[in-house]
């Protein structure tokens, strides 16, 4: 057992009666849920909040002044609080989102570029980082370039310093993947923005899988934007967050407009909100909101340092038996520690969804296969003779997972690959 911050000690196995799904059966057998990296669980604490706005204050914030619509206020305002507290940001800063995604697109289209500005990503980055890049340089707002990973697949230094020699003066903004989802490796974030800031240049940082499991403080890392969401770390869906600085989010324009993102309008003009509002267009998910808030208070008294050493050692309990199965390759470095939760692999001669299916159906083990939303790394490699240019099978792991149900997966990876 670990101990958390309260000085209480974490059972994680007892942790698992939090998360009424885990004692599902199906077919008579229980499932065992190993697709945390596209989806974390909710425990019984998060639903009851959630369900709390519908059964006794289901009405609205900011815009009446009657009892519900005041206890609507109180919450989302808490909940505010608790989620800044969490990544140590100041709750002005916290701008409410869809989900991370959203939260890239606000910054990608509310950024003051200018004609001929370069962004730079990583070669490893999820749709939801990429995209929004090559639709701004589509529409000639910016160029986007790629900084290559090394020859272990990490991320290298010099390539980014490379990168901003290249474009002296024209890089305005990096965005990374804190940790990829598509090995379960973490960048070196903080000498990312070290040397960014050396150039003057901004950093955004897309947390979505690291959130869970790595400290997030947006002042040690001294980080400008920062992107989660909810749904990985055992929140509700449909709701996220862009976390900054107000003098970062003062430097931003408005991107989404409409009710609640100004304090008054008339025909010909409007006045805009202050932050975090003026970025909030609309009736925003309250109850996704108070979800989130208490998520990560649920979290906050088992700490991410815990998480983190529960998904490695578990991580390192497959590694070791699936490294030694013949024809199984797995993506990214061979030590556990560096995937974080994360064993992504194919089997030689196996097709990718047939190994998915048949631990879904065989097992009712639930993994992922496919290219994991990073279609442009799989491509580069497309005529290459590269085991992974179809995909992965991807198992990630999370807290309420138990050694017992890692046995059990690896049990059925080495009865497939025998097939």
């Amino acid at each position: 057992m670990l101990e958390s911050i309260f000085g209480k000690k974490i059972d994680f196995n007892e942790l698992r009666k939090d998360f009424t799904v885990l004692e599902r059966k199906i077919n008579e057998k229980p499932i065992i849920y190993f697709d945390n990296a596209c989806m974390s669980l909710r425990p019984k604490q998060v639903i009851k909040k959630m369900n709390e706005y519908y059964n006794k204050f289901p009405g609205c914030a900011g815009r009446s002044n009657h009892t519900i619509s005041e206890e609507v206020n109180k919450a989302v305002n808490e909940a505010r609080e608790n989620i800044a507290k969490f990544f140590s940001a100041k709750a002005e800063a916290v701008v409410f989102t869809k989900n991370c995604t959203e939260a890239i697109n606000l910054v990608a289209n509310a950024f003051p570029f200018e004609n001929g500005d370069v962004v730079l990503t990583t070669d490893k980055e999820h749709n939801s980082n990429l995209i929004p890049w090559l639709k701004l340089q589509k529409e000639w707002k910016i160029k986007h370039d790629i900084i290559e990973s090394g020859p272990k697949n990490e991320f290298s230094v010099d390539n980014l310093i490379s990168k901003l020699n290249e474009h002296k003066g024209k890089v305005k903004l990096v965005s990374v993947v804190y940790t990829s989802n598509l090995d379960g490796v973490t960048n070196p974030v903080k000498d990312i923005i070290r040397i960014c800031h050396k150039h003057k240049v901004k950093v955004l940082l897309d947390c979505a899988q690291a959130a869970l499991h790595h400290e997030i403080n947006i002042k040690k890392l001294d980080a400008d934007f920062i992107a989660v969401s909810a749904h990985k770390i055992i929140g509700p869906n449909g709701i996220g967050a862009l976390i900054s600085t107000k003098e970062n989010l003062e430097m931003l324009n408005q991107f989404m407009v409409g009710g609640e993102t100004v304090t008054d309008s008339s025909y010909e003009s409007y006045t805009p909100e202050k932050i975090p509002e003026k970025f909030e267009a609309g009736l925003q998910n309250y109850p996704g909101i108070i979800g989130f808030g208490a998520a990560t208070k649920y979290l906050e008294n088992i700490t991410v340092k815990n998480i983190q050493k529960q998904i490695v050692k578990l991580n390192e309990i497959a590694t070791s038996v699936i490294s030694e199965i013949s024809g199984i390759e797995i993506l990214g470095p061979k030590g556990a520690d560096k995937r974080s939760g994360v064993i992504s692999f194919v089997i030689k001669d196996k097709q990718v969804h047939e190994v998915s299916l048949l631990l879904n159906n065989t097992y009712n083990i639930m993994v992922r296969s496919g290219a994991h939303c990073v279609h442009s790394w799989f491509n580069k490699d497309k005529n290459k003779e590269s085991v992974f240019k179809d995909g992965t099978v991807r198992a990630s792991f999370s807290f309420y997972n138990t050694e017992e149900e890692v046995q059990q997966f690896v049990q059925a990876v080495k009865e497939i690959s025998e097939l």
